[in-house]
C-alpha cells in the first residue's frame, strides 16, 4: 500500500504538516440533545479557534437520535468523534468512558444543553497547563458567578446544601464541588478511573473523593444560563443520587451501593406489605391469607417501582412493553427468593438454631436471590 504523503489522507497530511497538535478533548455527555449539538461546536470553535481540541460525544443512545446528528457533524469535522452506548447510561461513566476514549492530554467535562460557557475554557486550560491547579472548576457559586438566567432558587439551595457535603468528603475547599464543568489533565483523571464509582450525576465529587492526596482546585465563576432546547436530564430522584454517591465513596466498598439500595427498598416495601396488610384486614375484613397474598404482591409491584426510579436508576425502564416484562420479571424472581429464604429459615430451624437467627438468615439470602436475579434478569437484560 502506497503511504507517502500525497496518498495520505488530507486531514493526515494537514495535521502532519504543523496544523496545531491535539491538546484539549471536550467530553459531552449527552441524551436528547440533537438540537444543541451543532450550536455549540459552533461555540466551542468561537472560544478555542479552529484546531488542537475535539469534541467527544457520549450518548446515551437518545431517542431522539442524538447519536445520528453527531455522526452526521463529524462527516465534515474531523474535530467531532460520538461514542453511542447501549444498555449503558449516566452522566458519570459516560464522562469516564471519555476520559478514556481520547489522545489529548487535557479533558473538560461540560453539559450540552448550552448552560455551560465554552468560553471559560480558554482561562481553565491555561490554568492547569501552568500547573496553578490540578483541576479547575467553572463554579455557580464564586465570587461573580451568576444563576439569575437559570430561574431556579429551588435547585440553587439545593445544590448549595450538597456542596458542604461534598467538602466534608472530600476534604477540597471550593465553592462548587458538584459542578457539571471542570478540566483537568486527561493523565490524573485516567489514573482515578480503577477507584470511581460511576453512580450518578457528578463525577467531579467522584474524583475528588478517589484521590488519595487531595487535589489542587481553582473556580472559575461561571454564568449559569439556562437551556437552550430540551428537557433536564435532572429528575426528581438527584437529590438521593447525590446521597448514593456519598455512600458509594464512604462504605461501597464493604457493602455495593447498588445492593444497599435495593436492601433499602425491600426495608421500605415490608412497611407497605404491613400497611397493606392491616388495611384488608382491619378495613376490609378480608382473611388472613387473602389478604396476605395481596400484600405480598402489592409490595412486590412496589418494590419493582422504586428500584426501576431509584436502584436501576441509571438503567431505568421506560417503554410501556419493557416495563410491563420487567415486572413480570421482578415478580418471578422475587417469588424465587421467597422460596429460598422459606427453606433455608426452615431448614436451620428444624435443625435447632434460634427462631430469630433462622429467620434472619433466610431473609439475607432471600435478599441476596432477588438481587442477583433481578440484576441478571430484570435490569440486566435490557
Amino acid at each position: 500500500m502506497d503511504m507517502t504523503p500525497e496518498s495520505q489522507p488530507s486531514v493526515v497530511r494537514e495535521r502532519r504538516a504543523g496544523s496545531t497538535p491535539l491538546e484539549l478533548a471536550i467530553i459531552l455527555p449527552t441524551l436528547n440533545e440533537r438540537d444543541n449539538l451543532e450550536p455549540l461546536v459552533e461555540r466551542i470553535e468561537g472560544a478555542l479557534g479552529h484546531g488542537g481540541w475535539e469534541v467527544l460525544i457520549v450518548d446515551d443512545n437518545s431517542a431522539d437520535g442524538t447519536a445520528d446528528e453527531a455522526r452526521r457533524i463529524a462527516q465534515t469535522d474531523p474535530r467531532v468523534r460520538v461514542i453511542q452506548r447501549i444498555g449503558r447510561r449516566g452522566l458519570s461513566s459516560a464522562a469516564i468512558e471519555g476520559f478514556c476514549a481520547t489522545a489529548a492530554p487535557y479533558v473538560a467535562v461540560m453539559d450540552a444543553d448550552h448552560q455551560h460557557d465554552p468560553k471559560l475554557l480558554v482561562d481553565m486550560l491555561a490554568c492547569v497547563k501552568s500547573g496553578e491547579a490540578e483541576v479547575a472548576v467553572a463554579s455557580r457559586f464564586a465570587d461573580g458567578a451568576s444563576m439569575e438566567e437559570w430561574g431556579r432558587p429551588d435547585r440553587e439551595k439545593l445544590s448549595s446544601v450538597a456542596n458542604t457535603l461534598a467538602r466534608k468528603l472530600t476534604g477540597v475547599e471550593l465553592s462548587d464541588p458538584m459542578s457539571g464543568f471542570f478540566l483537568l489533565p486527561a493523565e490524573t483523571a485516567r489514573k482515578l478511573v480503577p477507584g470511581l464509582s460511576g453512580i450518578g450525576f457528578k463525577i467531579l465529587l467522584d474524583l475528588l473523593a478517589t484521590s488519595e492526596t487531595p487535589l489542587k482546585v481553582k473556580d472559575f465563576p461561571m454564568n449559569f444560563s439556562a437551556r437552550r432546547s430540551g428537557e433536564s436530564k435532572l429528575d426528581r430522584a438527584i437529590a438521593l443520587d447525590f446521597l448514593a454517591g456519598l455512600y458509594d465513596k464512604s462504605f461501597g466498598k464493604v457493602i455495593p451501593t447498588r445492593f444497599a439500595l435495593f436492601g433499602t427498598v425491600g426495608v421500605i416495601g415490608v412497611g407497605v406489605h404491613m400497611a397493606i396488610l392491616y388495611a384488608f384486614l382491619l378495613l376490609g375484613g378480608a382473611n388472613f391469607s387473602w389478604s396476605q397474598a395481596v400484600a405480598t404482591f402489592g409490595a412486590m409491584s412496589f418494590n419493582f417501582w422504586l428500584n426501576n426510579f431509584l436502584t436501576y436508576r441509571d438503567k431505568r425502564l421506560t417503554e410501556a412493553k419493557k416495563v410491563f416484562f420487567g415486572w413480570v420479571s421482578f415478580i418471578v424472581a422475587c417469588s424465587i427468593g421467597a422460596f429460598a429464604n422459606v427453606a433455608v429459615a426452615t431448614t436451620l430451624h428444624d435443625r435447632g438454631f434460634h427462631t430469630v437467627f433462622a429467620a434472619l438468615v433466610g431473609i439475607g439470602i432471600g435478599s441476596v436471590w432477588n438481587y442477583a436475579l433481578s440484576s441478571r434478569f430484570v435490569w440486566g437484560r435490557y
